[in-house]
């Protein structure tokens, strides 16, 4: 047996206290090195029945293999007489296993050399395993990091026992991010790599505005309110829409909270985005109307498609078109984001014009159908006629046939 001490306990309490790996993994490192270290020292390819015990009462560690009590030895190797095994063991008998020690002298060096390779490799496995274990629960969450610095346009965030990256379509368009800033981000994905896990963040994901308003409002924490859509547009703008499953609460001003208190918390936290609050509907008309806010509109016509597309005509106003449109078409996108429904807007005068266009096309339709129905009257009027002629032709055609022959019978006379 190697005498190896207390300090080995030591060191792994600690690396359990401040890496969070398991004592016993670094225990069973350690005798899987010795074993890899007698398997070297003995030059051996394979080690059957070998395995290594550690004895922390006393710190001692060796290399043991397991050998049959038989009467007749046949194979030394895997066999051990009776009376050789009652020397380690009193009470033993034949058909039992006895473990017998088979540490190499002068193996202190060796072994201590295997053991530092094995134990840290088994260590950055065990910090890969946990890491990657910890942040695929995380998947799908927020969770609050640290800035570290900015390498390619790609933001470096510590968010734990790892480094997670943050690209540049997951962050908020002319955000400046500081090195040493908290940041609260949405973690997307988890890669597994050769070293630790590669965990990917968001700043612009709209799950963030999900998770800031069950953490700001009771309501939806407790599921008398819920968020039934969210369309972002991060950095500008938000709409999210809800619905209270209360007939007494209001969903809108449950989010809005006490003067505004609520809300003002997360437009503070998410940098003055602003955020519109829409009531939910099972009418997709008057969802599609809230979902426009803050302008007005005067009517909606659900437009018949084929497929998975659902469309929606809608007028608003003269002065609330390009409200109802936003800065570049960003107040209609978020509304369809958060309907799901294809929207078309045009103002009162456009659809007036259009109706007119309409209206004269129709006319204009109408007039040549009668235009061609007149000419089909005509056409079939001069058929007609023509037909009647022949008819009296046919008729006068015998008479003429008499007057002939009764002139020819004249003539013969």
């Amino acid at each position: 047996m190697i005498k190896i001490g207390t300090a080995l306990f030591e060191a792994c309490e600690e690396l359990e206290r401040e890496r969070g790996i398991p004592k016993e993994i670094l225990i069973s490192s350690l005798c899987d090195a010795m074993v890899t270290a007698y398997k070297k020292n003995m030059r051996l390819k394979e080690a059957e029945n070998i395995e290594a015990i550690l004895d922390e009462q006393t710190g001692e560690i060796g290399v043991f293999k397991t050998k049959l009590v038989v009467d007749s030895v046949e194979n030394e190797d895997d066999e051990i007489s009776l009376a050789q095994a009652k020397e380690i063991v009193e009470d033993v008998e034949v058909g039992d296993e006895v473990k017998i020690e088979v540490t190499p002298e002068q193996f202190g060096r060796i072994a201590a050399q295997a053991a530092k390779q094995v134990i840290t490799q088994r260590i950055r496995e065990a910090e890969k395993n946990l890491v990657m274990q910890e942040f695929l629960d995380k998947k799908g969450t927020l969770t609050t990091g640290i800035i570290q610095r900015v390498e390619n346009r790609n933001v470096i965030v510590n968010i734990g026992k790892c480094d997670a990256i943050m690209p540049a379509k997951e962050q908020i368009p002319g955000e400046y991010y500081k090195p040493g800033n908290r940041i609260r981000v949405f973690v997307l994905n988890v890669k597994e790599t050769t070293r630790l896990p590669q965990v990917i963040v968001s700043h612009a994901h709209a799950e963030i505005v999900r998770e800031l308003f069950e953490l700001e409002v009771p309501e939806i924490e407790d599921g008398i309110v819920e968020i039934k859509s969210i369309a972002r547009d991060a950095g500008y703008r938000t709409k999210i829409a809800v619905w209270s499953n209360d007939p007494e609460v209001d969903s809108v001003g449950a989010c809005i909270g006490p003067r505004g208190a609520r809300i003002q918390t997360i437009v503070s936290e998410l940098k003055n985005e602003k955020i519109d609050i829409v009531r939910y509907s099972e009418d997709p008309v008057e969802y599609i109307v809230n979902a426009l806010s803050p302008s007005r509109v005067v009517s909606v016509d659900i437009i018949e498609s084929e497929g998975n597309t659902r469309g929606a005509m809608v007028v608003v106003p003269d002065d609330q078109l390009s409200l109802a449109i936003g800065r570049d078409g960003q107040n209609v996108r978020l509304a369809h984001k958060l309907t799901g429904w294809k929207i078309d807007i045009k103002s009162v005068s456009q659809m007036e014009k259009v109706e007119a266009q309409n209206i004269q096309q129709y006319e204009e339709d109408v007039q040549d159908d009668y235009e061609d129905d007149l000419q089909q009257d005509e056409l079939q009027q001069e058929i007609e006629e023509e037909m009647s002629q022949q008819a009296l032709d046919e008729e006068d055609f015998p008479q003429e046939q008499d007057t002939i022959e009764e002139s020819s019978d004249d003539i013969q006379e």
